[in-house]
């Protein structure tokens, strides 16, 4: 089948079933129509099965309304891990932007009580349910059909909910692990971190042999399923992350070593920096590899990347999944200039524009120090459009956006609305609807490039710097012409936020390196920083009082 086919066949299969926007955070205990459907009219094939048991569940990876799905929206998990960063920050611009100090609060991690952090736990434990509700289907099938080999639907079903759950451990710490789509009062006690740590693993590496092995991204059967190389991700990703996932107690100061922790993998004992190697090098078995154009794997249709491993699949006329990050970060006239609409926030911090080896005074990233990415990854000085014709402002002159001039708060300055180095990264579709949040190119969630960097820090962190681990680094920075350097635990974060700016990263990465509480641009410590008490964000008190559960440290 060609692309535009496989886009309406996986329409058939996941469009009817988008989720409703969570507003409280024990809605997610509530029943929805679709649950109520008698399964006995509605599944009677193993198409039947298909389609509401396993399909349905992909409604929750992607989004249209805030904090819904892994990327694509605002309030959600993306604003999580990005705007609580040094990476990117949104800043008040006169009367924008300063929605109740909720973007300010992010970045300088003032989280209690802020609405993205209840409504995304909401999203996630609703998730959970429903591939908790999609495996009783499956089992009551079964239970009629008992020829029918369904071990591959559990596997995909199971393999979203461990996804979901890794994204909860990975921004709460301690999360309840339940199984059913009613769970009870006792069912959502929260358990400890290393505990539904070990439980996403375990779960991983029992479905891994039952899901397909084909590659997810691309035109096919699979095209934007769960599959083999998807579980192989997450499980390096868990043990890359290990030393912070396995620490129950975030807060003293004190972490396992990598090294000490143990893991059964593919029949033998390893530690957390091999185990992550071996997932990695699965991957690359598989047949992934770096794309030799790093702007392939954003195209309006990138499902031609041979590096992209996880994808949102988006077309605007079939799907209802939304991509706004380039949306929120044009400005008004520059989005205009493209037949599209913008918000004029997001953009680059001054730490990250360091990184990327800009001095000041240099606003368009062509000093000779500039790492290529950095005219790919950010609109920066005069803007054009699409023509390239310089896009003015409303008095006439040029449009040029300021990198240097960006603050919390550039309300009353000259730079109000051009403070900032803009998200580009994405290709513009210019047919893009709703504004431009609905465009053709998929939302990537997961590539190889994470899979290198991964396998290389891993590597350093087991004491195994030298030339492998130089070769790792330096295949992401040779494929964009950038300078070799020798593979170290700095220039690797700083490679991560080279190569991954704008993919979502950033937090997980800055906590993983014990870095998130320090002092960096714009972003003084509080206490609760300093104590550790912000690597994980508060737990919604509705969930508390109905399991009996304490909250999270220093809330």
């Amino acid at each position: 089948m060609n692309t535009k086919t496989m886009k309406i066949f996986y329409k058939v299969l996941c469009c009817c079933f988008v989720a409703g926007l969570l507003t409280a955070c024990t809605d997610f205990l509530e029943e929805s129509p679709n649950d109520r459907v008698d399964d006995d009219n509605a599944i009677r094939t193993i198409s039947d099965l298909y389609l509401n048991a396993v399909a349905a569940r992909y409604a929750d990876v992607g989004g249209h309304a805030n904090s819904q799905g892994l990327q694509g929206t605002g309030r959600g998990i993306y604003d999580l891990n990005t705007f609580t960063t040094d990476e990117a920050i949104i800043p008040t611009r006169g009367t924008d932007w300063y929605d109740g100090h909720l973007w300010q609060d992010l970045f300088q991690h003032k989280f209690a009580g802020l609405d993205p952090i209840g409504d995304t736990w909401n999203y996630l434990m609703k998730a959970i349910m429903g591939c908790n509700g999609s495996l009783e289907k499956i089992d009551k099938f079964a239970q009629k059909h008992p020829e029918a080999d369904l071990d591959a639907y559990r596997a995909e079903v199971r393999g979203l909910r461990a996804m979901f759950y890794f994204y909860a451990i990975d921004l709460y710490g301690r999360v309840p692990l339940f199984t059913s789509s009613s769970p009870s009062a006792a069912d959502l006690k929260l358990k400890s971190r290393s505990e539904a740590t070990k439980y996403v693993v375990d779960e991983l590496q029992q479905l891994a042999p039952h899901l397909a092995a084909e590659r997810s991204n691309t035109p096919g059967a699979n095209y934007g399923r769960f599959t083999s190389p998807v579980a192989y991700f997450l499980l390096a990703k868990v043990f890359l992350n290990s030393e912070v996932y396995c620490d129950d107690d975030w807060t003293d100061g004190v972490r396992p070593d990598g090294k000490n922790i143990k893991w059964t993998v593919g029949g033998n004992v390893m530690n957390s920096w091999e185990a992550c190697q071996y997932y990695c090098d699965r991957i690359t078995a598989t047949g992934y590899e770096l794309e030799d154009v790093f702007e392939t794997n954003f195209l309006m249709h990138n499902e031609v990347s041979v590096e992209n491993i996880f994808t949102i699949p988006m077309d605007k006329y079939l799907y209802q999944n939304q991509y706004c990050y380039l949306f929120r970060s044009r400005h008004y006239n520059h989005a205009a200039a493209m037949g599209l609409n913008g918000e004029n926030g997001p953009c680059a911090t001054v730490d990250a524009l360091h990184v990327f080896g800009l001095v000041e005074g240099d606003i368009d990233g062509t000093g000779p120090d500039v790492d290529p990415r950095f005219v790919k990854t950010y609109y920066s000085g005069q803007v054009y459009d699409l023509n390239l014709d310089m896009v003015l402002l409303d008095d006439g002159t040029p449009l040029v956006y300021e990198p240097w001039a960006v603050a919390l708060d550039v309300s009353n300055t000259p730079y109000e609305k051009t403070a900032g180095a803009r998200m580009k990264k994405y290709e513009v579709d210019p047919n893009g609807t709703k504004d431009g949040n609905q465009s053709d190119n998929d939302i990537v969630l997961f590539r190889y490039a994470d899979v290198l960097l991964m396998r290389c820090e891993a590597m350093l962190r087991n004491g195994q710097a030298g030339a492998e681990a130089d070769l790792l680094l330096n295949a992401v920075r040779s494929r964009v012409g950038a300078t070799p350097r020798t593979a170290t635990l700095k220039s690797v974060l700083d490679e991560r936020m080279l190569e991954l700016a704008w993919e979502g990263w950033r937090r997980n990465d800055m906590i993983r390196f014990n870095i998130y509480g320090s002092a960096y641009w714009m972003h003084t410590p509080s206490e609760a920083d300093v104590k550790g008490y912000t690597t994980v964000f508060p737990i919604p008190g509705e969930i508390l009082s109905l399991s009996g559960s304490e909250q999270n440290p220093g809330y």
